[in-house]
């Protein structure tokens, strides 16, 4: 391991980061939807919407949502369009937005993300027959602000409700309330909310202005991304970036600066996003988790995405976004052979 320094500058602040990482650059933060939570927590409030003429339904099935892929965007139905009576425990208040209430309505085949392949059962097929299921990693970049919003908040919730069926309490079987924003225990009482575990994830850069990536070992052979790991009990997320990658690739952490955050619903993450300077510039992966770290320079990274030797996160994560701006362009793709040298920048 290289022997660490001390530095002053804030993480960052050098040659090379653009102007930073916005809200509008982070698919799944961006939202038009107004949550209605003095409505929802009245009991008749999802009566109330499935009742009103403007209520429109999105529609979700393990994960997915049906998208219209031609437009790019959800495929909502009316409430009344032919809907069989409400079924307890597969509809969700989502709120309003502008033009009436959302309701979530769960396909009778759905589970959680990554319980099925995108290609089995599409579920209720008279309703997938107006559109296509995709998974929200690949189309969350594609939707409006309004799509990409109301369907993050719909499969974590539903997520939620999967994993959590109980009181923690006594172990009686919950009941939903609060438009499915609620369970509440008939035995004891009590209120339990949906949970959402925060996770760091972060561009550390050397005094070269190189970049940390890493290549997780459950990964295909060319997939690398930036550090990342959750937040453990008693702990700042400032020291959950430097323990996180001391832990994985053996690089010792200076100053850190916060990027932004973006909802992660796979199945109940919030990716909180920083900027962070290497003090040492040996990394090591940890050979469990990680098989592989190192820092790369622009140049460095452009030939090997154009090469098709590495492939970066999708653009719906907030890991493409952060590793966006450090590039400070839009990120480089694979060149196909008609494109000329793949190896030229």
């Amino acid at each position: 391991m290289a022997r660490a320094r001390r530095g002053s500058a804030r993480p960052g602040h050098g040659r090379g980061y653009g102007r930073g990482v916005r809200t509008d650059d982070l698919p799944l933060s961006r939202t038009t939807l107004d949550r209605d939570t003095t409505t929802r927590a009245d009991p008749r409030a999802l009566r109330a919407a499935l009742a009103d003429p403007r209520g429109r339904i999105l529609h979700v099935d393990s994960g997915r949502v049906l998208v219209d892929p031609a437009a790019d965007r959800l495929v909502l139905t009316a409430v009344g369009a032919g809907e069989r009576a409400p079924a307890p425990g597969i509809r969700y208040y989502l709120g309003q937005d502008g033009d009436g209430p959302l309701v979530a309505e769960v396909a009778s085949s759905g589970g959680s993300v990554g319980t099925r392949d995108d290609d089995d059962d599409d579920g209720d097929q008279a309703v997938a027959r107006a559109g296509r299921w995709l998974s929200l990693r690949d189309v969350g970049s594609l939707l409006s602000a309004r799509d990409a919003g109301a369907a993050t908040a719909a499969i974590a919730l539903h997520n939620w409700h999967l994993t959590h069926t109980r009181c923690p309490r006594c172990g009686a079987r919950t009941t939903l309330t609060q438009g499915g924003w609620v369970q509440r225990c008939p035995e004891d009482g009590s209120e339990h909310y949906p949970r959402t575990d925060p996770a760091v994830i972060m561009t550390i850069v050397d005094d070269a202005d190189r970049l940390l990536l890493a290549h997780n070992a459950l990964w295909p052979a060319t997939r690398y991304s930036v550090p990342a790991g959750y937040v453990e009990p008693g702990e700042s997320l400032e020291a959950a970036v430097r323990r996180e990658v001391l832990e994985e690739t053996a690089v010792v952490v200076g100053d850190v600066a916060y990027e932004g955050s973006q909802p992660w619903p796979f199945p109940a993450s919030l990716m909180v996003g920083f900027r962070g300077r290497a003090l040492t510039t040996e990394p090591v992966p940890d050979g469990r988790e990680l098989i592989a770290a190192e820092f790369v320079d622009r140049g460095g990274l452009r030939d090997r995405v154009h090469r098709g030797e590495l492939t970066l996160p999708t653009a719906t994560s907030i890991a493409h976004s952060l590793i966006r701006d450090w590039f400070g362009d839009d990120l480089p793709v694979v060149r196909s052979p008609a494109e000329g040298d793949v190896g030229r920048p």
